[in-house]
Protein backbone atom coordinates (compact mmCIF):
# COMPACT_ATOMS: atom_id res chain seq x y z
CA UNK A 1 0.00 0.00 0.00
CA UNK A 2 2.91 2.73 0.78
CA UNK A 3 4.52 1.72 -2.98
CA UNK A 4 1.16 3.06 -4.03
CA UNK A 5 1.24 6.34 -2.11
CA UNK A 6 4.60 6.89 -3.20
CA UNK A 7 3.57 7.15 -6.64
CA UNK A 8 1.11 9.16 -6.17
CA UNK A 9 3.50 11.80 -4.10
CA UNK A 10 6.14 11.50 -6.82
CA UNK A 11 3.31 12.37 -9.47
CA UNK A 12 2.33 15.55 -7.82
CA UNK A 13 5.89 16.24 -7.46
CA UNK A 14 6.53 16.08 -11.37
CA UNK A 15 2.99 17.70 -11.64
CA UNK A 16 3.66 20.69 -10.03
CA UNK A 17 7.35 21.01 -11.55
CA UNK A 18 5.76 21.48 -14.84
CA UNK A 19 5.64 24.56 -16.45
CA UNK A 20 1.94 25.86 -17.43
CA UNK A 21 1.66 26.49 -20.84
CA UNK A 22 -1.19 28.09 -22.40
CA UNK A 23 -3.32 26.57 -25.24
CA UNK A 24 -1.84 28.28 -28.55
CA UNK A 25 1.05 27.35 -26.59
CA UNK A 26 0.37 23.69 -26.78
CA UNK A 27 -1.24 23.78 -30.13
CA UNK A 28 2.04 25.56 -31.57
CA UNK A 29 4.22 22.76 -29.60
CA UNK A 30 1.81 20.32 -30.73
CA UNK A 31 2.11 20.83 -34.23
CA UNK A 32 6.16 21.27 -34.39
CA UNK A 33 6.51 18.17 -32.81
CA UNK A 34 4.34 16.18 -34.85
CA UNK A 35 4.98 18.20 -38.18
CA UNK A 36 1.48 18.71 -38.76
CA UNK A 37 1.99 22.16 -39.77
CA UNK A 38 -1.12 21.91 -42.73
CA UNK A 39 -3.00 22.15 -39.84
CA UNK A 40 -2.42 25.66 -38.86
CA UNK A 41 -4.46 27.14 -41.54
CA UNK A 42 -7.22 25.51 -41.42
CA UNK A 43 -7.55 26.39 -37.32
CA UNK A 44 -7.18 30.00 -38.29
CA UNK A 45 -9.84 29.79 -40.50
CA UNK A 46 -12.32 28.15 -39.04
CA UNK A 47 -12.25 30.27 -35.88
CA UNK A 48 -11.84 33.45 -37.62
CA UNK A 49 -15.09 31.98 -39.50
CA UNK A 50 -16.65 31.46 -35.93
CA UNK A 51 -15.78 35.21 -34.99
CA UNK A 52 -17.34 36.22 -38.07
CA UNK A 53 -20.38 34.61 -37.14
CA UNK A 54 -20.58 36.11 -33.65
CA UNK A 55 -19.95 39.25 -34.80
CA UNK A 56 -22.78 38.96 -37.25
CA UNK A 57 -25.13 39.03 -34.20
CA UNK A 58 -23.96 42.05 -32.61
CA UNK A 59 -24.36 45.69 -33.54
CA UNK A 60 -20.74 45.32 -35.53
CA UNK A 61 -23.53 43.53 -38.48
CA UNK A 62 -24.22 46.08 -40.36
CA UNK A 63 -20.39 46.86 -41.10
CA UNK A 64 -19.48 43.41 -41.98
CA UNK A 65 -22.17 42.98 -44.06
CA UNK A 66 -20.87 46.14 -46.46
CA UNK A 67 -18.41 44.10 -46.97
CA UNK A 68 -19.57 41.22 -48.79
Amino acid sequence: MSENDDSKDDFAALASEERRTSLVGEFVEFLSENKKWWLAPIIVSVLLLGALVLLGGTAAAPFIYTLF
